[in-house]
C-alpha cells in the first residue's frame, strides 16, 4: 500500500473509532450518563506513558466515579492529537503538554490548563548506542535523524528547545515521528533514528537493554532547570476556554478527582502506584516499570496547581524556538487557571 493511501486509511479508521467510542459513552459534552453521572471524554496522548499516569490512576482508584463523573479515557499517540480533537469538539478535554495552550493562543485559539499533572517533562533525549561514540553533546545532534512521538508534539518542542540552547536551529536536524514504546525502540534498533526524545518506561527499557544512552535528562525538576534554564511544567489537562467558563461545576468535579489522585501518588510508593496500573503497561517487566517510575517520581505535581513562574519559563523557551509565538503578545492568564485546584485543595 502506498504511503499516502495508508495515511488516509489510518486517518479514516481513527475518526470512525473515535466516533464509535464517543457514541457508546453517552453522546454530547457534559451529558448525563447512567446513574445520573456527567459524562466527560478525555483524549490522552499515550495512556501507557508514565508522564500520563495520573489519568488512568484516577480512573482505577474510582475517583472520577466518586466525583459523580462518567469519564471515558481515549488513548492517542501524542498530546498534539489530543489538542486537535479538543478544538474540533470531538472530546471535552485533552491531556498533553502545557505549551500547546501557548501555541494555540498565538494562533488565535483559546485553550487552558485546568489541572497540572507534571511539574517537569519526565522525558529524556536518548542516543542510540551505535551513535554514542559520535554524539556526546546536544551540539553533536546537528544533521542527525531525531525521533519524536509526532510532529508538533511536546517531544519535538522540547528537542527544539535543547537544540536552540546549543545554537542549532530545527532545520539543521531531521525530525522523524516514531511514536513511543515498542515503535520508538524499533526505530532506534533499525537505525532509522540516531537519537530521540521519549518518556518512561521507554527510557529505562532502552538503557537497561543497552540500546540507548541518556544524553539529556528531563526526569526531575532540577535536571530540567539545568537543561532548559528554568522550570518547565509539562503534562496537564486542558479544555477550551469557553467550555471551562460554561461548565464550571463539571470542571470542578473533574479537578477534584485529579487533585485527590495527585495527593494519593505522594502518599504511596512507586510499587503501590504500579500495582494500580493495567498489567499490559509493564511491557512484560513489572520490575523495570517500577524502576522507571522511581526515576521520575519527582515530576508529579503534589497538588495539581500550576507552579509559580512556570508559565513564564515555558513562554521564554517558546519565544526562543517558535517565531509564531514570539511575534504575538501572549496573555498567560488565559492559558491556565488555578481556580479549580485552589478550591480542591481548600
Amino acid at each position: 500500500m502506498k504511503t499516502w493511501k495508508r495515511s488516509v486509511w489510518v486517518s479514516l479508521m481513527l475518526s470512525m473509532t473515535l466516533a464509535l467510542v464517543l457514541s457508546a459513552c453517552g453522546g454530547d459534552s457534559g451529558s448525563s450518563s447512567g446513574g445520573g453521572k456527567t459524562h466527560i471524554s478525555i483524549m490522552v496522548g499515550g495512556l501507557s506513558k508514565q508522564i500520563y499516569l495520573p489519568n488512568m490512576l484516577a480512573k482505577r482508584l474510582g475517583y472520577f466515579d466518586q466525583a459523580g463523573l462518567d469519564v471515558t479515557l481515549i488513548d492517542e499517540a501524542s498530546g498534539q492529537s489530543s489538542e486537535n480533537q479538543v478544538l474540533a469538539g470531538q472530546v471535552d478535554a485533552g491531556s498533553g503538554s502545557y505549551d500547546h495552550t501557548i501555541d494555540l493562543q498565538a494562533a488565535g485559539k483559546g485553550m487552558e490548563s485546568v489541572v497540572q499533572l507534571d511539574v517537569a517533562p519526565g522525558e529524556a533525549e536518548v542516543v542510540s548506542a551505535k551513535e554514542a561514540g559520535q554524539i556526546k553533546t546536544i551540539a553533536d545532534l546537528k544533521g542527525k535523524n531525531l525521533g519524536v512521538t509526532e510532529l508538533g508534539s511536546g517531544t519535538q518542542n522540547l528537542t527544539i528547545a535543547l537544540l536552540a540552547k546549543a545554537g542549532i536551529s530545527q532545520d539543521q536536524v531531521h525530525f522523524i515521528p516514531v511514536g513511543a514504546g515498542d515503535t520508538f525502540i524499533a526505530a532506534m534498533q533499525q537505525g532509522r533514528i540516531d537519537a530521540g526524545m521519549t518518556t518512561e518506561p521507554t527510557i529505562t527499557r532502552l538503557t537497561t537493554k543497552g540500546i540507548g544512552n541518556v544524553l539529556v535528562d528531563l526526569r526531575t525538576p532540577e535536571s530540567t532547570s539545568a537543561a532548559l534554564g528554568g522550570t518547565y511544567p509539562f503534562i496537564c489537562v486542558f479544555m477550551k476556554n469557553e467550555y471551562v467558563s460554561s461548565h464550571k461545576d463539571t470542571v470542578q468535579k473533574l479537578v477534584n478527582a485529579y487533585v485527590k489522585t495527585m495527593k494519593w501518588i505522594h502518599t504511596h510508593t512507586p510499587e503501590e502506584i504500579a500495582a494500580q496500573m493495567p498489567a499490559d503497561y509493564y511491557a512484560g517487566d513489572k520490575a523495570l516499570y517500577i524502576t522507571a517510575l522511581k526515576n521520575q517520581y519527582a515530576i508529579y505535581s503534589p497538588d495539581g496547581k500550576m507552579p509559580q513562574g512556570g508559565p513564564e519559563s515555558v513562554l521564554s523557551v517558546e519565544n526562543q524556538t517558535k517565531p509564531a509565538v514570539k511575534s504575538k503578545t501572549i496573555d498567560l492568564s488565559k492559558t491556565y487557571t488555578n481556580e479549580f485546584t485552589d478550591k480542591a485543595n481548600s
